[in-house]
């Protein structure tokens, strides 16, 4: 439903009502694979190749309940299974919680709230019987421009594997089988069924495969491959990234499914590491055919497909739905994803807004805030302008076809990674409900009329301008735009809009609902004392900007992206050729902007407070572990390390606030690593006039570097520098240690 202006007492029933439909706690302690594998095999070695093939194929587009549908076996029983979309919340269902996106999350730089996210998560999907979450995505954002960037968790490896991990646990924990997609090197839209990305070894597991491996030690059960080829090959049938490196190298045990309509072939995918082919149907498009089922039967027969490899492929569908306990108790199946309206009613949304407001709150980023001008205080301000489509929700455009649409404003971005708001808080209704009566608010909500917006921005002692850009899948167009966005300018007038209500206000506040940066021409304006960055913070977006800008909640979100000041300064464009080649290497991001010095607009990490800290008393403590090389050599090898870090942080400012403390490591020169790299952050909550200690500690796996010779990881002896700092700019101690 709409809600355009309701007041709080209204929006609280709302959630109320919402609540009254408790949902069953389900947290288990998911098996381990062990278990899982000794319960799958008793059950699986009774199956005939029929039925193993049966549950390794899906039943074909718009055939089933979900957007993903296994079918069923009967003596021995196994339930067809149900896999649905998205990472931030199920699509194509009503009473449901409609999130913060996964860019949000990162930009929390907060563990514990990137897990509270996953076990809301995990309680909706269970609630609705959906077996698969599809989700978490963890493609980088190589470019800004990339249209599921959004998804996903920014630019930066170690923290996208933060988000795997604590999405993969939190969600399991519910008893939901997570899936980590898409694997891999889908980091842009165009082209993306035809074209193939080529990457180096070092760069590969180092960058990209980074998160999934963290996935991977979280126990993840499955992963999702993607539409593109790798280095000439589909990945959903690439021998080398599917059996060598996800199954032998990382020690995968769950099953690998397609994305969907990404399965070529019959023979080749099976053998090459795909377990299970979605939606099943030959080309989404009514056929009724598949590269599995049958045609799979038919390769055993004609000794292609090696029947042992069908019993794996079953053994690694099986098992995680026994990791995950899903064969006791376990709901049936709510929903009725191409016909929403006929679904059964279930409501499972229980008090999640409430964490979805902390959560859009918590991963709002303040990037400029000049001589304090936020907070508001209500009752030393009679009168604001709200100016800005990005300011109102449009009835119309609320729940348009997977958000595939533009012109209000903006709280998650399109294509299959979305969920239908339940209701949409906007800007404007948060904004006066948070001030109250007590203070008038004249608005203008046409983005082209400047002469209207500046007229409205004039005679008010605060003019807040909002504006946005979208990007999204690239089966859906929009605004010219096929997923990928065209450009980094801001949308719908949003620069012009800008500039003429700063030049009309002399305490102009930009706020930007983004899917990635966007470039900033109007930046240096006197006028424009603040910028808000919300990005894409779902059903409570104006509930969560309010709390931030009257000083309710203290922000503390953090940039998991660089924005620069010139699109040419990015070094990754989207690249419209049929071979994708990442030759930026190891440079991704900060990394590269850090290497070729230049200074961007905003860096990596950064985030302003209400509140001022200081950094002292770094201290740094590094032990390692040796072996020899053999009997008779007396040289010793480097085998372990670990290093232990730890700051205090004061609170020396006027008001209580969360810092988040981020871990830069500098490699030895001889490693040929960048500059820096995050290999740990911390967010601590420090009341004003105090002080807190944070410990960070390195093991091997973020000491190490990868040795494409070897095909190993090392940790290279010399030289390490340790950087401790509010940002990949803002280093305030640093401190080395040799190994």
């Amino acid at each position: 439903m709409h809600l355009p202006s309701l007041s709080t007492a209204a929006i609280t029933l709302l959630v109320a009502a919402n609540a009254a439909t408790s949902l069953v706690e389900a947290k288990i302690k998911p098996l381990s694979w062990d278990e899982a594998y000794s319960k799958a095999e008793k059950l699986v070695s009774q199956m005939s190749l029929e039925q193993k093939v049966d549950i390794t194929t899906g039943v074909g587009w718009m055939n089933g309940l979900c957007v993903g549908n296994t079918y069923p076996t009967t003596n021995p029983d196994f339930p067809g299974l149900c896999l649905q979309d998205a990472p931030l919340g199920i699509r194509f269902a009503n009473n449901v919680t409609s999130g913060v996106a996964g860019i949000n999350a990162a930009a929390s730089f907060d563990r514990k709230q990137i897990r509270a996210r996953a076990e809301y998560l995990g309680k909706e999907f269970r609630g609705k019987g959906v077996h698969v979450q599809l989700g978490p995505a963890m493609n980088f954002m190589r470019d800004p421009r990339g249209g599921r960037g959004w998804e996903a968790g920014g630019e930066d490896p170690f923290l996208m594997g933060v988000l795997a991990e604590e999405n993969v646990k939190g969600v399991q924990e519910e008893g939901v089988i997570a899936t980590a997609k898409h694997y891999l090197l889908n980091e842009q839209e165009t082209n993306r069924h035809i074209g193939s990305s080529e990457v180096d070894s070092r760069t590969l597991h180092e960058i990209y495969l980074w998160p999934f491996a963290r996935a991977v030690e979280a126990g993840v059960g499955s992963v999702m491959c993607a539409y593109n080829k790798v280095d000439g090959t589909y990945a959903c049938e690439n021998d080398y990234l599917l059996n060598t490196v996800l199954k032998g190298e990382l020690g995968f045990k769950g099953f690998v499914h397609s994305d969907w309509g990404a399965t070529y072939t019959t023979v080749e995918s099976a053998n090459g590491g795909l377990d299970m082919t979605m939606p099943g149907d030959l080309t989404m498009e009514g056929s009724t055919n598949s590269f599995f089922g049958k045609n799979l039967t038919q390769a055993v027969a004609d000794n292609k497909v090696e029947e042992a490899r069908v019993t794996d492929m079953a053994m690694r569908i099986v098992a995680p739905w026994y990791k995950m306990r899903q064969d006791k108790n376990y709901p049936e199946v709510s929903l009725d994803s191409f016909h929403v309206d006929q679904s059964p009613f279930v409501n499972v949304q229980a008090d999640h807004a409430k964490l979805v407001r902390e959560m859009g709150a918590a991963s709002n980023v303040l990037l400029k805030n000049t001589k304090g001008a936020l907070p508001i205080n209500s009752k030393k301000v009679k009168k604001i302008s709200v100016i800005g489509t990005d300011a109102t929700v449009d009835p119309k455009l609320l729940n348009c076809a997977d958000h595939g649409c533009t012109g209000h404003t903006l709280a998650q971005g399109w294509g299959s990674g979305t969920a239908i708001f339940p209701y949409l808080v906007d800007p404007l209704t948060g904004l006066k409900n948070a001030l109250g009566d007590n203070v008038e608010v004249k608005t203008s909500i046409d983005d082209w009329d400047l002469q209207k917006a500046a007229e409205a921005a004039k005679d008010t002692d605060y003019a807040f301008v909002f504006t946005n850009a979208n990007s999204g899948e690239e089966y859906i167009t929009v605004d010219g735009n096929v997923g990928d966005r065209n450009n980094l300018s801001l949308w719908n007038n949003g620069d012009n809009l800008i500039k003429a209500v700063a030049d009309a206000n002399k305490n102009t506040i930009v706020v930007i609902h983004a899917a990635g940066a966007v470039l900033m021409p109007w930046i240096d304006h006197p006028n424009i004392k603040a910028v808000l960055w919300p990005g894409l913070p779902g059903q409570e977006s104006g509930n969560s900007l309010a709390d931030v800008v009257t000083g309710k909640v203290n922000p503390s979100g953090r940039l998991p992206y660089t924005i620069a000041k010139n699109e040419e300064d990015y070094n990754a464009p989207i690249d419209p050729k049929m071979v994708v080649e990442y030759t930026e290497k190891l440079l991704v991001g900060y990394k590269w902007f850090d290497h070729a010095k230049i200074e961007p607009l905003f860096p990596f990490g950064h985030g302003l407070s209400y509140t001022k800290f200081d950094y002292s008393k770094l201290k740094v403590k590094a032990k390692a572990s040796y072996e020899k090389k053999d009997k008779n050599d007396k040289t010793k090898v480097l085998k372990d390390a670990n290093v232990k870090v730890s700051v205090t942080v004061s609170n020396t400012g006027a008001v209580d606030g969360a810092e988040v403390v981020q871990l830069y490591l500098s490699h030895p020169e001889s490693a040929g690593s960048p500059l820096k790299q995050l290999r740990g952050f911390e967010k601590v909550y420090v009341k004003r006039g105090k002080k807190e200690k944070v410990d960070i500690e390195l093991s091997k796996t973020e000491l190490s570097i990868w040795d494409a010779e070897k095909e190993g990881w090392v940790i290279p002896t010399g030289k390490f520098t340790v950087h401790i700092g509010a940002s990949s700019r803002d280093i305030r101690q640093s401190s080395s240690f040799t190994l």
